[in-house]
C-alpha cells in the first residue's frame, strides 16, 4: 500500500535572495514529481509550502505552522544560516527535522538537521588552497553582515595566518544593501591579489557591477587579475548578474554538466545549479530512508540516520553531513567551467581533519 506523507517546504522564493530559494524549490518539486510517479517507491509526498519572503522573523512561525497544521515531520528548506538557526528551536519543540540544501559555514551538528550541501572543508578550504597557490597571499574579505559572512571570513583569516597571508581589509554590508562604494574604494587602494566575497543577493550583484567598472578604469584590476571568489554563487544567479559575473571563481559540490551526481541524484543531472541539485537530492535521500519500512516515518532523525541505508547514501550518522564531490569553477563566457575537481569528501563541520593548509587553527584559551 502506498503511504501518503506530508513534506514541509520552506524557501524564500520572494525577497532579497529569492533566486536561490526559487532554485531550491524547483529541485524539491522535481524530486516530488519523480517519487510520486515511481510505482517502485511505496510512498507519495504531499508538499506543505510556506514562503518567508526573506523575513528572518517569519521563518520560525512558518516552520511551526507546517509542523502544527499538517502531519509533516520533515522540512526541506532555508537558504541562509540565520534562517536555519531560527527554525532549529521550533524543530526541537515540535519533533521536526530540517534537510538543509544550501552551503553553510560549518561549526554546527544539530540532531534536527541534515546538512545536504557543502561546509567549509568542501568549499572554502579547497578554494583558498587553489587561490593562494595561483594568485598570491594578499587578500581582501567582504560579506553580508550575518553569520555566513562572519564565520567564512574568520576561517579565511585563520587559514591565511598559517601561510603568512595578509588580510588587507574586511568589510560587511547589511543583507540587501547595495551601498558598496566604500568597499570598492578600499579594494582599489589596497590592491589585493584576490577578493573573497561572502555577499548575497542584490549586495553581491551591485558589488560585481562595481568591480567590473573598476576593472575598466584601473589596469591593476584588468580581467584575469584580482579575481573575486565565492562559495555560494551558482548558475541560479548568473542571468541576474550578467556580464559582471565573468571571471568569478566559485566552489561547490556540483556545477551544470559536471559529473558525478550528488548522492541521491544518481542517474539524473538535469539541474540548473547546485541549489536545485542538493534540494532534489535531499528529497530523494529522505524518500529512500522512509521507504525502508512503514515505521520509518515515526523514527527520530537520529534513528533514521542510524539505518544502514544512510551510511550507504553518504550521510554521516555522527555529524549529519553528506559526503560530497568538490569542484572549483570559473565563469567563462557566461557559464561556470570547472577548473579543478576532487573526489567526494566527507563533511567535517568542525575542521578536525585535513592536510597541512586545511588543518584547523586551535588556540590556548587562558
Amino acid at each position: 500500500m502506498t503511504r501518503h506523507i506530508d513534506l514541509g517546504v520552506l524557501f524564500s522564493t520572494t525577497g532579497p535572495y529569492s533566486l536561490m530559494g526559487q532554485a531550491s524549490r524547483l529541485g524539491v518539486t522535481k524530486a516530488i514529481q519523480q517519487i510520486n510517479a515511481d510505482p517502485s517507491i511505496n510512498l507519495m509526498f504531499h508538499p506543505i509550502e510556506r514562503d518567508p519572503g526573506g523575513d528572518i522573523d517569519a521563518y520560525a512561525p512558518q516552520c511551526e505552522d507546517i509542523l502544527k497544521s499538517s502531519a509533516a515531520r520533515h522540512v526541506i528548506g532555508c537558504t541562509t544560516s540565520w534562517s536555519r538557526k531560527e527554525v532549529i528551536p521550533s524543530l526541537e519543540r515540535l519533533g521536526g527535522a530540517l534537510w538543509y540544501p544550501t552551503p553553510y559555514e560549518g561549526f554546527e551538528a544539530s540532531d534536527r538537521v541534515v546538512y545536504a550541501h557543502a561546509c567549509p572543508n568542501q568549499h572554502l578550504l579547497p578554494l583558498l588552497d587553489h587561490c593562494f597557490t595561483t594568485y598570491g597571499k594578499r587578500i581582501y574579505l567582504t560579506g553580508s553582515n550575518y553569520i555566513w559572512g562572519w564565520e567564512m571570513n574568520r576561517i579565511a583569516r585563520e587559514t591565511g595566518a598559517k601561510i603568512d597571508a595578509d588580510v588587507l581589509g574586511e568589510r560587511y554590508v547589511p543583507i540587501g544593501s547595495v551601498d558598496i562604494a566604500r568597499l570598492i574604494d578600499e579594494i582599489a587602494a589596497v590592491k589585493p591579489d584576490f577578493v573573497l566575497n561572502q555577499l548575497i543577493g542584490p549586495s553581491q550583484y551591485a558589488f560585481l557591477d562595481a568591480m567590473t567598472a573598476l576593472r575598466a578604469s584601473d589596469p591593476t584590476f584588468a580581467q584575469g587579475r584580482c579575481p573575486v571568489l565565492s562559495c555560494n554563487m551558482t548558475e541560479a544567479e548568473l542571468d541576474a548578474i550578467g556580464a559582471s559575473a565573468e571571471g568569478v571563481i566559485s566552489a561547490g559540490p556540483w556545477f551544470c554538466g559536471q559529473s558525478p551526481a550528488l548522492p541521491g541524484n544518481e542517474g539524473r543531472n538535469d539541474f540548473g545549479s547546485s541549489f536545485e541539485a542538493a534540494a532534489h537530492a535531499s528529497v530523494m535521500m529522505l524518500a529512500r530512508l522512509l521507504s525502508t519500512s512503514p515505521d520509518a516515518e515515526d523514527l527520530s532523525l537520529r534513528q533514521l540516520l542510524a539505518l544502514p541505508d544512510a551510511a550507504r547514501i553518504g550521510i554521516s550518522p555522527r555529524t549529519h553531513h553528506v559526503s560530497l564531490p568538490v569542484a572549483i569553477a570559473q565563469v567563462r563566457d557566461g557559464a561556470f567551467v570547472p577548473i579543478k575537481t576532487y573526489a567526494p569528501i566527507a563533511g567535517d563541520p568542525y575542521l578536525t581533519q585535513g592536510p597541512a593548509l586545511l588543518e584547523p587553527m586551535l588556540r590556548i584559551v587562558p
